[in-house]
């Protein structure tokens, strides 16, 4: 019996999770890796994110979107699993709008940081 957690999450594009997992300072690993669990157990991940305890936690794609996949029991992060997908959805999201506004032609002009921990940002384009 598996001891796998796999939770569903609304992110798609690997490069602005990985973008946002380095934001956070959390190390991580490109995969295919194999995401270590209870008895041995092994679930394949695209990122691999190790834990000092030999318990890892991993990001795996569904054919929609990656889903954290791991052994919750043995959770070691200085975040609830909810406070660590807030984080890493938060910086995810910054960077899908940075990357589609850029697309778009608009420049960042001026970002700030809110008191609620929400990102303030002000883009602007010139038009021809």
């Amino acid at each position: 019996m598996s001891h796998f957690s796999q939770i569903k999450t609304q992110i798609r594009d690997l490069t602005a999770l990985q973008s946002a997992l380095t934001d956070l300072g959390i190390q991580w690993k490109s995969g295919p890796q194999a995401v270590r669990g209870y008895r041995g157990q092994t679930h394949m991940a695209e990122i691999l994110i190790e834990q000092e305890n030999g318990y890892d936690i991993g990001f795996s794609h569904n054919n929609q979107s990656y889903e954290l996949v791991a052994d919750l029991q043995y959770w070691q992060q200085p975040l609830s699993v909810q406070g660590f997908l807030n984080s890493i959805t938060q910086r995810y999201a910054y960077h899908t709008v940075m990357q589609e506004t850029g697309r778009q032609g608009f420049q960042l002009a001026e970002q700030q940081q809110q008191q609620d921990g929400s990102i303030r940002l002000v883009l602007q384009r010139w038009a021809a």
